[in-house]
């Protein structure tokens, strides 16, 4: 297990070491995206250009600039998403006071949207699989098939449409000044946007607990289970569903990493000031070191995510950890 964690942490290293290299390379060696010209504006001089290019350490080597850039990965106080590189152009404030300020909208969706699709494919998948071939495993099917096929922005703006502007059972979208994000959520502003963030999550939920059950029903110790005169329940929930579940582990942890890290289109629609939207409003006022530091962040985020996920799963199984 030991030589197993150490070869999932040096890899979560080197994956870094790539986003960030990547990252490096589009936003601040571009030609296109010269961090200077950027923050000094359009109408400017190439004399304010120099100097800007000189306080952002632009006129160093490349090994230095490459240096200050990657200490923003670095978890550590003082250089996880240091000051010197990311703050915002448009207001001068550091990215990791917007973004940790963000946070608790970000992760009150991600968490809850999780929570509703958990809740809805796996139930569904189960029944399908159980049911197999019957009205109820061809209506599961059409859910998932659904939730696939229906765009997140056109879904977003339907339900809005429905439930809050004909209907009026819903809040409007957006939180309001002063109100806190637990007192957002008793007042339901979060309730669409977590629909509209599981529907397409549970839809593959579904499918995928359908397939793996279907699939370990099939399996020797499955028939040897049945042999013994256990209860067809207790074959199905106690061995075939520990079994078809475990895939799942590793889908959700990369989901909800993935959520956490920026759900761009449905904090723009729902009016959520959460890490998506400031990603999205920092894209539009060419913001790059904002962009940047969004990057850096859902990056670490994903790849410690991976991480942990690929040890509970060699937990889960051993054949993981021994291959």
């Amino acid at each position: 297990m030991g030589r197993f964690l150490v070869r999932r942490l040096l890899f979560t290293v080197f994956v870094l070491f790539v986003v960030s290299l990547i990252t490096f390379v589009i936003f601040v060696k571009l030609p296109a995206s010269d961090p200077a010209r950027r923050a000094t504006g359009k109408a400017t001089t190439e004399a304010n250009i120099e100097a800007a290019r000189e306080a952002f350490g632009l006129n160093r080597p490349l090994y230095v600039q490459y240096s200050r850039f990657a200490q923003g990965l670095v978890p550590w106080p003082g250089l996880f998403l240091n000051e010197d590189v990311y703050y915002s152009y448009a207001n001068f404030v550091p990215v990791k006071e917007e973004i940790f300020a963000r946070l608790p909208v970000s992760a009150t969706l991600a968490l809850g949207a999780a929570i509703t699709w958990l809740m809805i494919g796996i139930p569904v998948g189960i029944v399908s699989a159980v049911r197999r071939g019957t009205a109820t495993d061809r209506a599961g099917m059409v859910f998932a098939l659904l939730g696939v096929s229906m765009p997140v922005f056109w879904l977003g703006y339907v339900l809005l449409y429905v439930f809050w502007f004909r209907l009026g059972w819903a809040p409007p979208s957006g939180i309001p000044i002063g109100t806190s994000v637990w007192q957002a959520m008793l007042q339901g502003r979060f309730i669409l946007p977590w629909i509209v963030v599981s529907l397409t999550f549970a839809a593959f939920y579904a499918r995928m607990v359908r397939g793996n059950l279907i699939e370990t029903m099939s399996e020797d110790y499955i028939r040897t289970a049945r042999a013994k005169g256990l209860s067809e329940q207790r074959v199905i929930y106690r061995h075939g569903l520990r079994a078809a579940l475990t895939p799942v582990v590793t889908m959700f942890g990369l989901d909800l990493a993935g959520v956490l890290a920026g759900s761009f289109i449905t904090e723009t629609i729902f009016n959520l000031p959460g890490i998506g939207q400031y990603a999205v409003a920092s894209i539009f006022r060419n913001d790059f070191p904002s962009v940047m530091g969004v990057t850096i962040f859902g990056a670490f985020f994903i790849a410690i995510a991976n991480l942990c996920v690929d040890v509970v799963y060699a937990y889960v199984d051993p054949r993981v950890r021994f291959a």
